[in-house]
């Protein structure tokens, strides 16, 4: 590909006809099912792109889309190179969160979103294979979801917590799933939750992960015991007063190496 190709690239990706971004989704689902031995630091490059393709997005129903585009190439790379692709994905949202002006988070949520439903249909479509599982809870737990790490955005955090189990939900219903005779790992699942509601500083990702997570009914049904004394704790914490900032602890430390991404290279 020409470098003036590789230059308009992101463009294509965020324009507003569906003719053009479809065929430069459409290229790069060609690319990423097909590289069987793409890096780490090259998915770095395509998503500091991709971050800012959909940065560049102006209309809402461009926007919707092109998440949907974003998200659904989970399920297109190569299987050997999903896990990698969704922990770049998310240690470029933690790095580039802390710059997202207000006008832009809506539709970043959204993003996020997508992604975290694409990730659970991977799962599933994998049969919650214990060693993906094990993978992604790795990535979160490691990522967005630390506990203490502050370099992490609570924005980011507090925004995953509120839709977790929603979009779980709708990948396996907690009302059917009884009947399902699915196997849900819903105890690996919750447990990022339950390191953020033991282990974090920030008494509000404390709160939060209780709250929107923890206490959630949905869990009964899916199967999850909790052992954490949550009725017992809770009072101690009501007790506590409270000294912990409740605004984000999001750093400006961006990490970025200074590498653009050049496009595909074919």
């Amino acid at each position: 590909m020409s470098a003036a190709a590789n230059s308009s690239f992101v463009k294509k990706l965020a324009a507003n006809d569906r003719p053009t971004r479809d065929a430069a989704v459409a290229s790069l689902s060609q690319f990423l099912s097909a590289k069987k031995d793409i890096s780490k630091k090259d998915l770095l490059k395509l998503w500091k792109g991709l971050f800012y393709c959909f940065w560049m997005s102006d209309r809402p129903r461009t926007q919707q889309r092109l998440a949907e585009d974003l998200a659904s190439l989970v399920a297109k790379v190569r299987r050997e190179n999903a896990m990698l692709f969704l922990e770049v994905f998310w240690e470029t949202m933690c790095r580039e969160w802390p710059g997202l002006d207000v006008l832009r988070m809506d539709k970043f949520y959204m993003l996020v979103r997508r992604f975290v439903a694409a990730a659970f249909k991977l799962l599933q479509s994998e049969k919650w294979n214990e060693g993906l599982v094990e993978e992604y809870i790795r990535i979160l737990s490691e990522g967005s979801l630390h506990p203490k790490d502050q370099k992490m955005p609570n924005g980011l955090r507090y925004h995953i917590t509120e839709i977790y189990l929603d979009e779980l939900d709708k990948i396996v219903p907690a009302e059917t799933y009884a009947e399902s005779g699915e196997e849900l790992p819903i105890g690996a699942l919750v447990k990022p939750f339950e390191a953020l509601y033991t282990d974090s500083p920030t008494k509000l990702v404390r709160k939060r992960a209780e709250e929107n997570v923890l206490r959630d009914g949905r869990l009964e049904k899916w199967g999850y015991v909790s052992t954490l004394g949550l009725d017992a704790k809770m009072g101690l914490e009501d007790a506590e007063e409270d000294s912990d900032n409740w605004l984000d602890n999001d750093s400006d430390d961006d990490g970025d190496d200074g590498e653009e991404w050049a496009g595909i290279q074919e």
